[in-house]
Formats: structure tokens, C-alpha cells, sequence
């Protein structure tokens, strides 16, 4: 079928919608009607090549919509329902056997490698394929996704809102609450005040974190992490000495940390903060990073980790984020800002500029 997608051909080119041609959904796959898609910044290390999928190539990870269609062997969807979607992963291997798809042995090639679980494409456009992003391709009127990437959205909640749940939202909401799981009474310290990293402050909020430490350099990010959950802010643009300011608001150093800059020094700097004993999680993707062994990890009894999609099984922990949402502590949705699909570049533009915290372009 003919849909309507947008499509970079280059390194840093521009993202351009045109008519591409969606395949019939395979075995295990629906079709799903797009209503609105989130924009993340993976979606522009993809654009840049610093994450090199295949171009040219049809982006968007952050979708959710109405089911049309269901393949083959597909029993836990319908033709109407409602539903967000997420990374793409096997389903076979030892690791999506535990119950951890963000380990997948497939995860790279199904969502960074231009192809669905079975190695192929959906997309193509004057009979030359198109590279697909984590198994969805949501900057489009239609998707192609596996059943293993879908989850159910409730009727009584916004549908456009739920998208970047996919991916963003649970990142840093999972960095803290699948992963680190804080205490109550703990302190945590959150670098960069994006939907990630205000995610992370929600979560730990929810978690019972005593103080909640939002460190950006962005003055409105800053007063947002306020209203969203943090008890103190550090202006990362005018201090010198960030784990300096961390030790005076909790003596001898926070007990966690989550990194989602993807800055050089950011893991470093977030390994500085934490007490003795203490862990810092990176969720953005960066480059080399230099680290003490004695003095950042080993001398303190430190751990530095590395958290995919925030460690989250999306059928339950999709739900979970839902119920906290439900209940008010959670208010992901006053993080958006929406845009029409045809005003892609705007979005683009002010997301990756700080203008706003969450981009969604809406279909219709």
C-alpha cells in the first residue's frame, strides 16, 4: 500500500515526506495506523550517522496508533485496537527468554540495522528498499510492527500521548526504577533535564528519593525539573565544580546518579557525585570516556552501568508507567509539545534545540 513517510537520504540531510510503498504484514506482524510519533534525539544520531542504520531511511521509533490489519499467527491484537510501540527484539534468544528484550542478541540488527526480525524490509519506494528504525518507522502514516513490540494503550487514556513511552520515557523512568531502585529517604542526582532525564526525576520522585538533584544548562529545563519532582537544580553552565555542589547538599555525595547527556564527561562527572558504594547509570550514548579506576570506581566501590531502554520489558513495565500516570505521579504529558507531520523540520528544529522537552508530530 502506498503511505506517506519521511525519509533522510544522507548524513545530516533533511527529513523529507514523500510517497513510499508499506508491505503486507508478515507472520507475527500487524499493521498499524499511525496517529502520532515522538521525536527522540536517537532519531537524529540516526539522521547525523553517528548511529549509522542504513540510508536512506524512513525514522521514527516513538509511534502509536490504531491496529488495521493482523498477520498470520497474531492472537493478542484486533483490528481497532489501540497501542503504542516500542524497540524491536527476537523473542527467542536466552536473554528474551528471561524476560530482558533490551539484551536481546538481535536488538542491534532489529533496531539499528535497517531490517525487521526476519531480516528484511516493509518499506521501499520505486522498488529500491528503504532501511527501517527499531522495527517501526513511525515518521509515517502507517507501520509495519511485530506483536512483540505492541502494547495495548486503555480507552480512557490519550492515545497521542503514549508513543514515547516507546522508547524516551521508559528510558529514564527505567534507568531509575527497574534499575537503580532507590530507597526511600536516598538521594539521586539527574544530568540533563530533557524527557529523559525528567522521566528519571518523576521517577524518583515515585520512588521516594529525599532529594532529587537536576543538573542542566538550560535555565527553562532547570525550572522544569522543579515542577516535575527535583528538590534541588545545579546550572551546569555556571559551576565549576558540580560533585563540589552535590556534596554540600547531601554531605558525602548522592547515592545514585543517571547520565543522559551524551556528553563526554558525563559519566565521569556523574561517577564524581555519588557516595562511596554509590552507582551511576548512563543512558545517553556518547564517545570515549576516560575513567580513574582507583580514584572514580574501584577506590569508592563504584558502579558505573550501562542501561538500554531503562532495563524494561515493555508489556509490563509500559502498563506500570500507565497506572502512575493514572494516579497523577507521573504527568509525562505536560513535557509536550505537538506538531502537525507536515511540520517535521520545525519539530525537529526545536527539539534539538531545547525550545521544547517532547516533540510529537501528529498524523492526522
Amino acid at each position: 500500500m502506498k503511505i506517506r513517510a519521511a525519509i533522510v537520504r544522507e548524513a545530516g540531510g533533511p527529513l523529507v515526506i514523500e510517497d513510499v510503498e508499506l508491505a503486507e504484514p508478515c507472520v507475527g506482524e500487524m499493521l498499524v495506523k499511525i496517529t502520532a510519533s515522538g521525536f527522540c534525539h536517537t532519531d537524529e544520531l540516526v539522521r547525523i550517522q553517528a548511529l549509522p542504520v542504513p540510508l536512506p531511511a524512513v525514522l521514527g521509533h516513538e509511534g502509536c496508533g490504531i491496529v488495521e490489519k493482523t498477520g498470520e499467527g497474531v492472537t493478542g491484537f484486533k483490528p481497532g485496537d489501540r497501542v503504542a510501540i516500542s524497540f524491536g527484539f527476537c523473542g527467542t534468544c536466552e536473554q528474551c527468554y528471561a524476560g530482558v528484550p533490551t539484551l536481546c542478541e538481535s536488538f542491534l540488527r532489529i533496531n539499528f540495522q535497517g531490517v525487521q526480525a526476519d531480516g528484511t524490509s516493509r518499506l521501499s519506494q520505486d522498488g529500491k528498499t528503504l532501511s527501517t528504525l527499531f522495527g517501526q518507522s513511525s515518521f509515517a502514516t502507517y507501520a509495519v510492527v511485530n506483536e512483540r513490540s505492541v502494547v495495548k494503550i486503555p480507552d480512557d487514556v490519550p492515545l497521542e500521548i503514549t508513543g514515547p513511552l516507546g522508547c524516551g520515557i521508559q528510558t529514564g523512568a527505567g534507568a531509575v526504577l527497574n534499575r537503580l531502585k532507590p530507597r526511600p529517604g536516598s538521594s539521586i542526582v539527574v544530568f540533563g533535564c530533557g524527557s529523559v532525564g525528567l522521566s528519571a526525576v518523576m521517577a524518583a520522585k515515585i520512588a521516594g528519593c529525599d532529594k532529587i538533584i537536576g543538573v542542566d544548562v538550560v535555565p527553562a529545563r532547570l525550572e522544569a525539573a522543579l515542577k516535575f519532582g527535583a528538590t534541588h537544580v545545579i546550572d551546569g553552565a555556571k559551576t565549576d565544580d558540580i560533585a563540589g555542589e552535590v556534596r554540600k547538599l547531601t554531605r558525602i555525595g548522592a547515592d545514585a546518579s543517571v547520565d543522559t547527556t551524551g556528553k563526554e564527561m558525563g559519566p565521569r562527572t556523574a561517577l564524581k557525585c555519588v557516595r562511596a558504594g554509590g552507582s551511576a547509570v548512563v543512558v545517553g550514548g556518547g564517545g570515549d570516556v576516560m575513567i580513574s579506576i582507583e580514584e572514580d570506581l574501584m577506590g569508592g566501590g563504584r558502579s558505573l552501568i550501562g542501561v538500554v531502554e531503562g532495563d524494561s520489558n515493555p508489556k509490563l513495565f509500559i502498563p506500570e508507567l500507565i497506572e502512575h500516570y493514572r494516579a497523577g505521579r507521573f504527568p509525562f504529558d505536560q513535557m509536550i509539545t505537538y506538531y502537525d507531520f507536515e511540520d517535521i523540520s520545525a519539530a525537529m528544529e526545536d527539539a534539538l534545540s531545547g525550545k521544547v522537552i517532547k516533540a510529537i508530530l501528529r498524523m492526522e
